[in-house]
């Protein structure tokens, strides 16, 4: 459960991140307060049966992936570089969830 609790937050992550670029309002400026409130509050449920390290890193590395897809998706510039360590960094979020079992703190 905790998994998907750190999957949902760095999904959140990658909403609130990517929005910031358009937010002009106070209004919209609070919508992402609450997406950081709650992004951050589902990771710290997962450091109950997760690492903080593993937790953590896998947090930030999906906020970084998703981040860069959407990116991608909306026309920013990219190059074949640049997916080559995409990938690396795919793989490492990867590992860090198959080595690591809930509940292991």
């Amino acid at each position: 459960m905790s998994w998907i609790l750190l999957v949902i937050a760095g999904g959140l992550e990658v909403f609130w991140a990517s929005y910031l670029k358009y937010a002009d309002s106070l209004l919209e400026w609070g919508l992402v307060a609450v997406f950081i409130v709650i992004s951050f509050g589902l990771l710290t449920l997962t450091f109950r049966t997760i690492s903080v390290a593993v937790a953590y890193t896998v947090f930030v590395g999906i906020g970084t992936i998703g981040i860069y897809l959407v990116g991608i998706l909306t026309g920013e510039p990219f190059s074949i570089k640049q997916l080559f360590f995409f990938l690396l960094l795919v793989i490492g979020v990867l590992g860090m969830k198959v080595t690591t079992k809930e509940g292991e703190n």
